[in-house]
């Protein structure tokens, strides 16, 4: 008898459905994992939804288990925690976090999942993919103890930046963003908050990750002299205008770029899977509770997409729950 499970697919830009999947028995190496909570991470999947990835980053934009191709139909998503049910006697009933797609239960590679500690929720585990951003952010930004830090953007990752610079011994930490509403998650993770044009200047270092242009002009507005703007966000396929007139050559500002897609050069010995793994350990903090806004039923991501795309379901991290359900 065939094993089956219903998956999340954009069948075309804008649109989304679900399909049912025949699933392969588990080789010796392999483990069976039936999925409890997954996360649509509101920046990047949407854009994906939109079908605004550019055609020169549809490789680079592929996620580890991802099925089809940009524009669609594609089954994208890579924020996947679940039970392991069929698999090594190590792994056999353990909470483990997947970079997988949205989808009922799914057959991976036992290397492919990390198991979540004891200490961490498995809803709030979902959030692992985001922090570990945010933990790849801060190898390649090195902040110094007692620095002026502004995080630009409080979105997903910009708010998981800003929560592990909360533990920095003498940093001050500022979040920006326009929403006035984002002072509530900033004081849930301990951090400053102020609206772009009140933020505090003279930073040592802004982490951009609002994916505008104005909040990228903002960014380099607050830096200090010889101060660094880590530019996080991705723009998809908008071009974005930057002002390196005026000050920008006298003040000796840097603009360096961060992606997660390649661990720090900073941090060159250790690997991805150690980078995962710590961010699953920091996990650890309820602050972090903070950044999930909402919960759905996996059978409503057709109609979920759509809206939280358009900004009218405003999201930091939307959780999709899970039933056994195939």
């Amino acid at each position: 008898m065939k094993r089956t499970a219903r998956a999340f697919w954009v069948s075309a830009p804008g649109h989304g459905e679900i399909r049912d999947v025949v699933l392969p028995d588990p080789a010796k190496d392999e483990v069976l994992v039936r999925s409890l909570w997954s996360g649509v991470s509101r920046g990047t999947e949407t854009l994906v939804f939109r079908g605004g990835v550019p055609e020169s980053q549809h490789a680079t934009m592929r996620a580890p288990f991802q099925e089809g191709d940009f524009p669609g139909p594609v089954k994208y998503g890579y924020l996947n925690v679940g039970v392991v049910e069929e698999g090594p006697a190590a792994l056999l009933g353990r909470t483990v976090f997947c970079l997988y797609p949205h989808q009922t239960r799914y057959v991976v590679p036992a290397s492919a999942v990390t198991p979540v500690p004891d200490s961490v929720p498995a809803g709030r585990a979902v959030l692992a993919g985001t922090v570990e951003t945010a933990v790849n952010a801060l190898w390649d930004a090195r902040p110094l103890i007692g620095d002026r830090i502004a995080v630009v953007g409080g979105g997903m990752v910009g708010c998981s930046v800003a929560a592990l610079l909360a533990r920095f011994p003498g940093v001050r930490v500022q979040l920006v963003d326009a929403d006035p509403a984002r002072a509530k998650t900033a004081e849930a993770l301990g951090v400053g908050f102020a609206l772009p044009e009140d933020a505090l200047g003279d930073r040592d270092l802004v982490v951009h990750a609002s994916a505008t242009e104005q909040g990228l002009a903002r960014a380099l507005e607050l830096l200090s002299p010889e101060g660094t703007v880590l530019e996080l966000s991705w723009y998809g396929d908008r071009r974005v205008s930057l002002p390196l007139g005026e000050a920008f050559h006298s003040r000796r500002l840097v603009i360096r770029s961060s992606q997660v897609g390649t661990v720090s050069p900073n941090r060159a010995n250790r690997s991805y899977a150690d980078r995962l793994a710590l961010a699953l350990d920091l996990l650890a903090d309820p602050a972090l509770d903070a950044l999930v806004t909402g919960e759905s039923d996996f059978e409503e991501l057709p109609d979920l997409l759509p809206r939280l795309a358009s900004g009218e379901i405003p999201a930091l991290c939307h959780l999709v729950r899970y039933t056994d359900i195939g």
